[in-house]
């Protein structure tokens, strides 16, 4: 299979002839090998394990979307990590892309309050 990471503003990777790969979905991980069938899956923050014959290699990602077509896979993600062991991955995932959704979920919380104070307003003035 042929298996390319993006990102939002660049190819994190692209790797040919990979044998089976690993990604974590909001209900668990699911393995693809390269006869499966085609399929689009949202994936959660986690452990992307790819492995060819050079070996196994593991990527944090961010939560994204995998696409299998044929033999090409594409993952699309807002982060990724790579070249440090599995347990330094597990912990990135857990500092860095969990804390961006808190973070995100603070800051629509306080867009949402502005929005709705601005909808107040206008209510207020369009009533005057």
């Amino acid at each position: 299979m042929q298996l390319k990471v993006l990102l939002p503003s660049r190819v994190f990777a692209e790797i040919n002839e990979v044998t089976r790969i690993v990604a974590e979905a909001r209900d668990g991980s699911f393995g693809i090998l390269p006869h499966r069938l085609d399929c689009v899956t949202a994936l959660a923050p986690g452990i992307l394990t790819y492995a060819t014959d050079a070996g196994d290699v593991c990527v944090a990602v961010d939560e994204g979307v995998l696409v299998k077509m044929g033999t090409s896979v594409l993952v699309s993600v807002r982060h990724a990590v790579g070249g440090a062991d599995l347990g330094q991955l597990r912990q990135a995932v857990e500092r860095e892309f969990l804390s961006l959704d808190d973070r995100e979920k603070s800051v629509r919380s306080a867009v949402a309050k502005l929005e709705s104070g601005l909808i107040r307003r206008f209510a207020e003035f369009h009533h005057a």
